[in-house]
């Protein structure tokens, strides 16, 4: 067999954060701490150039390189620059909480890169191997990043237990893989997926099955969602925001390539389970969702919710479904680095604003990020002209039209029932007396990005048809 050089260009974007990452590496070991800024500064350099060369490598069609085992498509283009974009977000919102903590480190943004390098790989993966690398890239950088703030007990207990469950459920994802590529042969997502038909049905399903533990416990699915709420509470704020928002995006993009391009011919037997997961996570997310008094626990079981519906999008079937559920990914990341930037934002040295009573009397002390704040969480909850609104109609379409009214009537119910949590924080923002009359100590940098975040928000709802449109003919 003849060795082919792979064709570097696809991965150009990929290669160029690696090396910044490496570059970047070295250059902070020789700051002083004061000088901490550089390393800020050149990681959203990096972040932003990764972005622009995915974006101008977009192409209509599909190009695969390294024999396979890396796809370049307009999914996989979109989902890098939204990723890109979020976790410039994610630095921007960290940089004073991590300042005020005496956390403020060059670590911090270099696992962060590497995560984002990990997404990245996941998103393009056309091969297991991809697949597992990106996604323990991902998951290592995410285990050093909560433990980061090392004389928190919380923090470090959050780490280990992110850590433990996260290796059983890898363990469960290389089994799953494993079992099927002992009856297909291979690791190529393509070849696998043309082996399905003639491959022994019971080692397949039990593959199938392990793949798809593996899958829920990245996206925090029920039953496999238990880390969430603790790891939530327990991360310091500036790693929350990061957990919380783009790896969501990696966990739509690894289901889409194991299911879809790898195991399309056995939609029928991962339908049921998906379905299963998205009732679950829908009706148990929102529900003990109501009963938390901390913000961050409050997001975790919201989040639990909003991954119910990304699941009910892919488990259609459909283009258009696997375009909803995109654009809700990509929504949701919006969304909750916005809410996580705000207890980020009211929290200062000593202090986390991390309960709901923290956000009384917003509005009296400003009442512009009240209306941020406010703009996010009716987004959160589906209330129109919110964009949030239309990731959940555009969803619960799909699913209509794939004659799943009954899981449509479900979705619309526990949305009902979660509206009730995101009130209460909106009620308390502007109808209580503030707790003490500590005014807002922020940088111009987040102040001025969490505005765009909240008017974004605004603004795509109010005009939604071309990011839809973008995910939707991604698949078309």
């Amino acid at each position: 067999m003849n060795f082919v050089t792979p064709d570097f260009m696809p991965a150009m974007p990929e290669i160029f954060l690696l090396t910044m990452v490496c570059a970047i590496l070295i250059i902070d070991l020789f700051l002083k701490d004061d000088s901490r800024g550089a390393t800020y500064m050149l990681s959203l350099i990096a972040l932003a150039a990764t972005a622009i060369l995915s974006f101008t490598g977009y192409a209509q069609e599909t190009v695969t390189t390294f024999n396979g085992s890396f796809i370049l498509d307009p999914m996989a283009i979109i989902l890098k620059v939204a990723i890109c974009i979020v976790v410039m977000g994610v630095f921007i919102y960290a940089k004073d909480y991590l300042i005020d903590r005496n956390i403020y480190k060059g670590e911090y943004f270099i696992l962060g890169l590497f995560g984002v390098l990990g997404m990245m790989v996941m998103v393009s993966a056309g091969n297991f191997l991809t697949v597992y690398l990106g996604l323990e890239l991902l998951s290592l950088s995410m285990y050093a990043m909560i433990a980061m703030q090392r004389d928190s007990a919380i923090a470090s207990e959050a780490a280990m237990k992110y850590f433990i469950l996260g290796a059983i459920a890898s363990g469960m994802l290389l089994y799953g893989m494993s079992m099927v590529y002992g009856v297909t042969g291979s690791l190529d997502l393509a070849t696998i997926n043309k082996a399905v038909s003639t491959a022994d049905r019971v080692v397949m399903s039990f593959g199938l099955v392990f793949i798809i533990l593996g899958i829920a416990f990245k996206l925090g699915a029920v039953p496999f969602h238990m880390w969430m709420p603790d790891v939530y509470q327990g991360s310091p704020t500036s790693v929350t925001l990061y957990i919380s928002s783009a790896p969501k995006i990696a966990a739509f993009a690894m289901m889409y390539r194991l299911l879809v391009d790898g195991l399309t011919d056995m939609h029928a037997d991962w339908q049921m389970i998906l379905i299963i997961l998205s009732v679950l996570s829908m009706a148990l997310g929102n529900i003990i969702a109501i009963a938390q008094t901390n913000l961050k626990r409050m997001f975790a079981y919201s989040t639990i919710a909003h991954v119910g519906f990304i699941v009910m999008g892919v488990l259609t079937g459909t283009q258009a479904g696997y375009g909803a559920s995109m654009f809700y990914a990509i929504v949701y990341a919006i969304m909750s680095v916005g809410g996580f930037g705000m207890i980020a934002l009211l929290s200062r040295a000593g202090f986390e604003a991390d309960n709901i009573d923290d956000f009384k009397g917003l509005n009296q002390k400003s009442p512009w990020f009240a209306f941020i704040m406010m703009a996010i969480l009716f987004s959160m909850a589906g209330v129109p002209p919110f964009l949030g609104f239309w990731a959940k109609i555009s969803v619960l379409q799909e699913a209509v039209n794939s004659g799943l009214v009954w899981l449509a009537i479900v979705g619309v119910v526990t949305s009902v029932i979660g509206a009730f949590y995101y009130l209460r924080v909106v009620k308390v923002i502007y109808f209580d007396k503030p707790m003490d009359n500590t005014p807002i100590k922020a940088s111009m940098d987040i102040r001025m990005a969490l505005s765009i975040n909240g008017v974004a928000i605004l603004a795509l709802g109010l005009y939604p048809t071309a990011l839809i449109a973008l995910c939707i003919n991604t698949f078309s």
